[in-house]
C-alpha cells in the first residue's frame, strides 16, 4: 500500500483551523446561538471534548460527544468523518446553508455532511463525532474505507454502546464520505450497531469513483478530496495506488462494500442527480440483507437533503423504531419512495414503490442508426457508421429519437455498441442519454434554489452546459473498450458488471462489442421532446464546476487517438435499452 504525508493541520488558514486539542466539558445553554443567523439550541447540550476512543491495535481515536444534560440513557448516532469534527476546509465552506438551506434550520455545531447535534439532542439522542484515524488529532495513518477502516468503526461502535450514559444501541448517519463508511462498518456487523442511515454513498471505489468503466481517473478524489483531509501523519494514496495498479486486485477488491454482510435495519437515500453516489447507493438498496431496509431518492442537491427538516424528522421515526424501540409504525412507511424527473418540467416526488427497481418496468429497445443519426424501434438493415475523432474534445456523434407520447423512463440503461478504430489499439467511450426541447436545447433539472437557480437557468436557456451536482439532464457512462470483459454470473442485460482483471486491446480495423452501462434514472420524456444519445472520446454529460465537485472533467487522461467508428444496422445491431414504465 502507498501513503503520502497527510496535510498539517497548522498549514490552515485562521478561519478553517481546527479547536486546539482540549479535553474537557462544555454545556451550551438553551437559547445559545452558535453561529451567525443560526438556529437557537432548543436545550442544554452538554459537550465532551476531544473524549479518547482506544481501538483495539492500541491506537487512540478522539471525538466529541454531544448529549442530554440529563441522566437519561440515550441511544448513540455516530459521525464518522475524515474531514474533522470542527475546523477544516469543508465545515467551513461546504455548509448546507451555502446551498439554499434557511441558516436557522442548523444550529451551527453541525459537522459537515452530518446530523445536527442542535436537533437531536432535544429528542434524546447523543451525537457523537469522531476523527477517523490519521485525521484530526487522531493518531495512526489514514485509511480509505476496506475491512480495516470498518473495523476501526466496529471498535468504536462497541465502546460507546457501553458507555454507562447509553441505552446500549448505536446508530450511524451522514452524506456521502459519512455514508460510504457505514457500508464498511456494518459489514463488520459491530453487537451494538442498531440501524444505519448511509444519505449517497457509493460502494465501490474501483466502479464508482477512480476507475470507472476502466479509466483511470482520480482528479477528484486527489483535487477536492485528499486535498482537505488533515492529520499528523500519512494518508493511503489511492490515486497513486491507481497509477500503479491499474485492473483489479486485491487491494481495489477490499475498496467495495461487502454489501451482503449488511443485517441491520438502514434507511437509505439516493439520487438521481448525483455524479458520485447514485450507481453504488441504489446497488446497495438491493443487495444489503437487511430485512428492514427502507429507500428514498430525492430531488435537490444532497447537501440540503440532509438539512431539510421534513427529512430530519423522518429519519428520527426511524431511529426511533430501532433504536428506542417505539412502537410507531414506521413499519407502514413505503419501501421504496422515488422522484421522478422532469428536466424542464415538474418532478413528481415521493412515489411509492414496492421495490427497486420497479417490478413493473418493460423493455425497449431503440435500435443507433448511423446513416440517419437517429434510435428507432425497428433494427435498421443496412450497416452504417459514425465517425468522430476521439482525441478531439468538440467531436461526438449523437443519435436521436422525438417521442410521439410521453414515457417514464425509470431504470438502468445499457448502451450496446459495435466499435472500431482506425489509430488507436483502445478506446476510451463516454455516452450521455439527455433530452431537448423543440429547439434543440438541453432540458436540465436543477438541483438548487434561489439565486443559484435562476443563474443556471439562465446559462441553460443560452445552451451553456451546466456543472455536475447542481444540475442533471441525465445518465452517463464510460467504458474503456479494452476493459470490456464481463463478469457473466454478475452482469444482466441492462447492468454489465467489467471484471477489470485484463486488458482485450483492439486490432486496427475489427469492430468490437461493448457494453456502455449507464447510470440509473428515473425522469419523464414528453411527446414533442427529443431523446439524444451522445458518444465521444471525452465526457459529454453534465461537467465538472469549478471547484471541489465530482463530475466529468474535459481534461480527464485517456488513450483515445484519431477516429473512431460506432458500427450500426445488418451485423451490428448497436442499440440502447430503455427501461420503461407504463
Amino acid at each position: 500500500m502507498l501513503y503520502r504525508s497527510a496535510n498539517s493541520p497548522e498549514n490552515l488558514p485562521p478561519e478553517e483551523a481546527q479547536t486546539p486539542f482540549q479535553p474537557g466539558t462544555t454545556v451550551f445553554p438553551k437559547g445559545s446561538v452558535n453561529d451567525e443567523g443560526a438556529l437557537p439550541l432548543p436545550v442544554d447540550i452538554r459537550l465532551d471534548r476531544d473524549v479518547a476512543i482506544p481501538l483495539t491495535d492500541g491506537t487512540t481515536l478522539f471525538g466529541d460527544i454531544y448529549r442530554p444534560t440529563t441522566d437519561e440513557k440515550v441511544p448513540v448516532i455516530l459521525v464518522w468523518t475524515p474531514y474533522t469534527k470542527n475546523g477544516g476546509w469543508a465545515n467551513h465552506n461546504m455548509q448546507a446553508h451555502k446551498f439554499g438551506t434557511p441558516r436557522d434550520h442548523l444550529s451551527g455545531l453541525q459537522a459537515f455532511e452530518a446530523p445536527d447535534p442542535g436537533y437531536w439532542v432535544q429528542y434524546g439522542y447523543a451525537i457523537a463525532v469522531v476523527d477517523t484515524r490519521g485525521t484530526g488529532h487522531s493518531e495512526g495513518d489514514q485509511l480509505w474505507w476496506g475491512r480495516a477502516a470498518g473495523r476501526d468503526v466496529y471498535d468504536t461502535i462497541e465502546w460507546l454502546g457501553t458507555q454507562d450514559w447509553t441505552n446500549g444501541k448505536v446508530g450511524m448517519a451522514g452524506n456521502s464520505q459519512l455514508a460510504i463508511l457505514q457500508w464498511f462498518a456494518a459489514a463488520e456487523q459491530p453487537p451494538h450497531l442498531g440501524a444505519i442511515a448511509p444519505w449517497e454513498g457509493l460502494t465501490d471505489m474501483y466502479r464508482d469513483d477512480t476507475g470507472r468503466g476502466g479509466i483511470p481517473d482520480t482528479t477528484f478524489q486527489d483535487r477536492d478530496i485528499m486535498a482537505y483531509i488533515h492529520g499528523k501523519a500519512r494518508t493511503e494514496d489511492c490515486p497513486a495506488m491507481m497509477a500503479a495498479h491499474p485492473l483489479m486486485n486485491a487491494y481495489w477488491e477490499d475498496k467495495r462494500a461487502r454489501l451482503e454482510q449488511i443485517e441491520v435495519p438502514a434507511y437509505i437515500v439516493a439520487s438521481w442527480t448525483n455524479p458520485l453516489h447514485t450507481r453504488g447507493t441504489m446497488k446497495a438498496f438491493r443487495e444489503i440483507s437487511s430485512k428492514d431496509k427502507w429507500l428514498r431518492v430525492h430531488n435537490v442537491m444532497e447537501w440540503t437533503d440532509l438539512a431539510d427538516l421534513d427529512n430530519v424528522a423522518d429519519l428520527r421515526r426511524f431511529f426511533d423504531r430501532f433504536l428506542k424501540g417505539l412502537d410507531n409504525g414506521w413499519e407502514a412507511t413505503p419501501r421504496v419512495r422515488l422522484s421522478v424527473l422532469d428536466p424542464g418540467g415538474e418532478d413528481k416526488v415521493g412515489r411509492a414503490e414496492n421495490e427497486w427497481p420497479p417490478a413493473r418496468q418493460q423493455w425497449r429497445t431503440l435500435h443507433l442508426d448511423a446513416s440517419s443519426n437517429t434510435l428507432s424501434d425497428k433494427a435498421p438493415t443496412q450497416e452504417s457508421v459514425a465517425r468522430y475523432q476521439g482525441d478531439d474534445l468538440e467531436s461526438s456523434v449523437k443519435f436521436t429519437y422525438t417521442a410521439q407520447k410521453d414515457t417514464e423512463i425509470t431504470g438502468h440503461l445499457n448502451l450496446h455498441l459495435w466499435v472500431e478504430t482506425e489509430d488507436a489499439d483502445d478506446a476510451d467511450l463516454f455516452a450521455a442519454v439527455y433530452k431537448t426541447d423543440a429547439q434543440g436545447r438541453r432540458l436540465y433539472h436543477i438541483t438548487v434554489t434561489g439565486e443559484q437557480r435562476a443563474g443556471l437557468a439562465a446559462a441553460a436557456a443560452q445552451g451553456v452546459l451546466l456543472p455536475a451536482m447542481l444540475a442533471y439532464s441525465g445518465p452517463v457512462g464510460r467504458i474503456r473498450a479494452s476493459h470490456r470483459a464481463l463478469d457473466l454470473e454478475r452482469s444482466t442485460p441492462s447492468e454489465p458488471y467489467l471484471l477489470h482483471t485484463r486488458e482485450d486491446l483492439l486490432t486496427l480495423g475489427e469492430p468490437v462489442a461493448v457494453e456502455l452501462g449507464l447510470w440509473p434514472t428515473s425522469m419523464v420524456l414528453h411527446a414533442g421532446e427529443t431523446l439524444v444519445v451522445e458518444i465521444g472520446g471525452h465526457p459529454v454529460g453534465d461537467l465538472a464546476a469549478d471547484g471541489p465537485l465530482p463530475g466529468g472533467d474535459l481534461d480527464i487522461p485517456t488513450r483515445n487517438k484519431g477516429a473512431y467508428l460506432i458500427r450500426t444496422g445488418g451485423a451490428y445491431d448497436s442499440h440502447l435499452l430503455l427501461p420503461v414504465v407504463p
